[in-house]
């Protein structure tokens, strides 16, 4: 059976569907998807650059011959794949650009072989409006705690604390792949899309439980390259907030753990605060990197924090963050995993 079902029916039920499956290329699928979904491209890159020429460079009846030779290949390749184990009662969810002939040959397959198959009306494009909707409206239906203090507190690992001992935890940046400042790109690896992103930020929003707390840093409207959406952005700035303090030593320590691939490798180091020439200066700027070059990131880790972060932070934070003029609760810890493990607990009990 093959049943047509729309974006908000099928984001409201996203947890039913056995499989979530994207019919199209793997390029369009890296950009974003559907959370959770499986690709399985009806026509590959490839092709549908070739199909995609034929149409205009031929007729679009040799193009939609060539395409459904194509797809028909591919999608007894899928079959044969990823098909043969499947029981009679799989219930999958298809969906293409547009809800139109890729997705909706792959769907027609499936139901004649006789699984009930649902295929998402207006594709990934209604998915997509959906989800710029529910980022407009799921903010508001939480209660947030956000988690302030200095760069080099433990904010992320609070995080990780708390959602350890099974609070409600929001990680912008782990789902934007950055840790929040001019140093916060792991050498080597990229961030999301600004798609992707909002698709995990959404997906992470909505299994949560309005009658808990959501713990969240507090981020700026941009998490390296990305936007924060705006609605939550509103509904941070106005929440209640939670001050770690630790030790300018201990901070100095965690810093240097935390991003040890820089004192691993100093000139990826001294590239990156290279940015900051315009706002310390040429002269100081290439003092941090002759100090850092020679092995002494510890020194230079301190006097970013002395003189660059911390005032910018606070700036910000006073500028930004309603509650931190009275914090809902001050938090300590020493750097310990025990002492950080009763900070949440702490958090939490509030």
């Amino acid at each position: 059976m093959l049943v047509s079902i729309n974006a908000a029916d099928a984001l409201a039920r996203l947890d039913e569907f056995s499989a979530i499956v994207d019919a199209r290329s793997p390029s369009e699928y890296a950009l974003d998807h559907l959370p959770g979904a499986v690709n399985w491209p009806t026509l590959d890159d490839a092709e549908r650059a070739l199909v995609g020429t034929e149409y205009k460079q031929v007729s679009a009846f040799v193009a939609q011959k060539r395409g459904a030779a194509l797809a028909a290949r591919n999608i007894a390749a899928h079959i044969e794949r990823d098909v043969m184990d499947k029981p009679k009662d799989w219930l999958p969810l298809v969906y293409c650009w547009r809800g139109g002939k890729r997705s909706g040959s792959l769907a027609l397959v499936l139901s004649q072989i006789g699984f009930r198959v649902n295929l998402l009306e207006g594709g990934y494009q209604q998915y997509r409006r959906a989800v710029l909707a529910a980022l407009d409206a799921l903010p508001g239906q939480y209660q947030y705690r956000v988690v302030c203090g200095m760069t080099g507190s433990g904010k992320s690992r609070l995080l990780h604390a708390l959602q350890a001992q099974g609070a409600q935890v929001l990680d912008l940046e782990a789902l934007a792949n950055h840790r929040g400042s001019v140093l916060g790109l792991v050498p080597g690896e990229r961030q999301p899309g600004q798609k992707q992103f909002e698709s995990r930020v959404w997906a992470a929003l909505r299994r949560f439980d309005p009658a808990r707390p959501v713990f969240i840093e507090s981020e700026s409207k941009k998490v390296g390259d990305l936007r924060v959406p705006l609605a939550l952005v509103e509904c941070m700035r106005t929440a209640p907030c939670l001050r770690l303090d630790l030790a300018l030593d201990a901070r100095v320590a965690l810093l240097i753990e935390d991003y040890r691939h820089f004192v691993d490798d100093p000139e990826a180091f001294c590239g990156r605060i290279d940015a900051l020439r315009e706002s310390r200066g040429k002269a100081q700027v290439e003092a941090w990197q002759q100090l850092a070059r020679t092995g002494q990131a510890a020194p230079v880790v301190r006097e970013l924090l002395l003189t660059h972060y911390d005032p910018n932070y606070l700036k910000s934070m006073q500028r930004n963050f309603t509650g931190l003029a009275a914090p809902r609760l001050l938090l300590q810890w020493d750097g310990s995993a025990a002492s950080l493990a009763e900070a949440a607990a702490r958090a939490i009990a509030d």
